[in-house]
């Protein structure tokens, strides 16, 4: 006679989810930097990854109504899209000038501009770039 054993729960000590947010702010600074942050993203579903982004940005940020990102990475979207009920306006381009960059635009607040780390970057290449991508020698 063959028993089998009901699945166990899961364990409470399970690892922490992939939804955990890759992202680094540059530090305040009076003076203009090139780049105010880095992001590593899990996918180019702008869809999936943008609302989770723009929920961890700084409030003093404020609500950012624009997004601009790197057409020829990105997945397909659309003109625009409902975050946290807020209307975000996307827009795609192919600058050649800044290929890997996410642009956010906040009226009144000002623009940010975030280094995008492609998704299957390894962790072990990514984090050089992301520390780099932040340094005052950047």
């Amino acid at each position: 006679m063959i028993t089998t054993a009901p699945p166990s729960p899961p364990s409470p000590l399970s690892p922490p989810t992939r939804s955990l947010l890759r992202l680094r702010l540059a530090p305040h600074s009076a003076l203009p930097r090139r780049l105010d942050g880095v992001w590593w993203p899990r996918s180019y579903d702008l869809l999936a990854e943008l609302p989770q982004l723009l929920a961890a940005l700084p409030r003093a940020w404020g609500h950012i109504t624009g997004v601009t990102v790197n057409g020829a990475a990105w997945s397909a979207a659309p003109g625009r899209m409902l975050v946290a009920n807020q209307v975000v306006r996307l827009r795609k381009t192919v600058a050649a000038h800044a290929p890997d960059t996410v642009v956010l635009l906040s009226p009144g607040h000002g623009r940010w501009d975030l280094l995008v780390v492609p998704p299957d970057t390894t962790e072990e290449a990514a984090e050089p770039i992301m520390t780099a991508a932040l340094s005052d020698h950047a």
